[in-house]
């Protein structure tokens, strides 16, 4: 299993975590993920490795900027 993190700019409650969540899981490859309005952090696991443009488009799609940690 593979973990890559990013950190999310402009979450602030619940349901900006949910808009981030149901963008990134729609990405190629995602098997799991963890996301925090508190930390800012995004945790993506995936069984083999993904396209960091991707997640960070989906997370642009759901209305947040993204880098990876």
């Amino acid at each position: 299993m593979r973990e890559n993190v990013y950190q999310v700019t402009g979450m602030t409650c619940g349901h900006c975590e949910m808009s981030v969540r149901e963008e990134v899981e729609r990405v190629a490859g995602v098997t799991a993920l963890t996301v925090s309005a508190q930390t800012g952090k995004l945790v993506v696991s995936s069984a083999e490795p993904i396209d960091d443009s991707a997640v960070l488009a989906a997370v642009e799609e759901a209305g947040y900027s993204a880098v990876r940690a």
